[in-house]
């Protein structure tokens, strides 16, 4: 992979830089007008797509960042040491989404700096808060050596990589404990989630789905990377991470078919209204057709069904994060006659993160040594 034969300035990217700005325009304008204007939340809707696609969502694809590098840095499995700084990097992007759309989604968002200094130990939303700043500034120092690399700051980076295993020791800690942290803060309202997805196992559920997400999201990534970029797909850590997306989907299948048996029962899932249809389509699209697919050897070790199972179990669990968060809601805002479809400016602030995300991926593939083993 030659750097100099990536052009930055491709008609995608400047349509993805067209998709920015037009999300810094709504961004300014949330920022002026308030949620009120620029959004539909309301208080029987007080969280939305920002939250459950942005942050629940952006947080689970994320969750690829600590499983990558606690193999690596931890366990010494080197055969994935050449996807792990862009597995640490899609995961700083991701958290960098979820922290914007905390910011842009709280009343008065030039105060989201308190919980640093205004702690609230016995409040879930604080541990919630100070994982996001914590980790993401892990993220950005297991990132550091490529930038120390770059403006050859030698001492700097020999300093980083000297204390790499307790930062990631560290990172794996912190992002275990905010993936199931982020379950816990639906335990604070049994009456208003459906019982399809309400449970006390729900912060188990979000961090096993979590890396079951996360491997997921990297694999589908480094194909991607290999496609847009011109590399060789390393196929045998491909064929690796699906082993070990099979191993977590059997505990993530067992343990929803459980929840929903102990739970509200399997009729619950089959009673044709629209929170069981929702939660069936995350089943069969997140669980049931990945695991299937996964079993059989001759689809987990072939790069175009690998690439297509990734696909699935990316859609099926931000659909459950988008059931959590919005879907599991609506019987109980029904009975106030209210229901929520997200704003045009709230799709476009978001699609704008993503963009940003793409380009500052390709910027830094182009300009920093992101894939020190690839063949050039």
């Amino acid at each position: 992979m030659n750097h100099k034969d990536i052009k930055m300035m491709t008609p995608m990217t400047l349509g993805l830089l067209l998709v920015m700005a037009a999300g810094g325009v709504v961004a300014v304008y949330r920022l002026l007008f308030g949620l009120g204007a620029a959004t539909n939340l309301n208080d029987i809707w007080p969280w939305g797509f920002w939250i459950g696609f942005d942050v629940l969502g952006g947080v689970a694809m994320a969750a690829g960042g600590f499983i990558i590098a606690g193999a690596v840095y931890i366990l010494n499995w080197k055969k994935y040491k050449p996807i792990v700084r862009a597995a640490i990097l899609n995961a700083f992007f991701g958290y960098v989404l979820a922290a914007s759309s905390i910011f842009f989604d709280i009343g008065r968002s030039f105060r989201i700096w308190h919980p640093m200094v205004m702690w609230q130990i016995n409040s879930i939303m604080f541990i919630v808060a100070i994982h996001v700043v914590l980790y993401t500034t892990t993220l950005a120092t297991e990132s550091s050596p490529m930038i120390f690399e770059k403006f050859k700051m030698t001492g700097a980076h020999r300093f980083v990589n000297s204390i790499m295993v307790p930062i990631v020791l560290f990172g794996v800690l912190l992002s275990t404990l905010h993936q199931s942290s982020l379950g816990a803060v639906y335990l604070i309202i049994p009456s208003k989630l459906s019982p399809l997805w309400y449970s006390s196992r729900l912060p188990y559920l979000f961090l096993i789905s979590a890396v079951f997400m996360g491997l997921s999201m990297v694999s589908f990534e480094t194909i991607l990377s290999s496609r847009v970029f011109k590399h060789k797909p390393p196929m045998d850590i491909l064929t690796g991470m699906a082993r070990g997306s099979l191993i977590v989907a059997v505990l993530y299948f067992v343990l929803k078919v459980w929840d929903l048996v102990s739970g509200p029962g399997i009729g619950a899932a089959f009673t044709g209204r629209f929170t069981a249809n929702m939660y069936l389509l995350e089943m069969v699209i997140g669980v049931l057709l990945p695991l299937l697919l996964l079993s059989l050897k001759e689809f987990r070790t072939r790069l175009n069904s690998i690439f297509a199972i990734n696909i699935l179990v990316i859609v099926g669990i931000m659909l459950n994060r988008l059931n959590v968060g919005i879907f599991g809601l609506a019987d109980y805002a029904g009975r106030f006659g209210l229901d929520y479809f997200p704003s045009l400016m709230e799709i476009i602030l978001t699609a704008a993160m993503i963009a940003f995300a793409f380009v500052g991926f390709k910027f830094c593939v182009k300009y920093l040594n992101l894939f020190p083993e690839a063949e050039h």
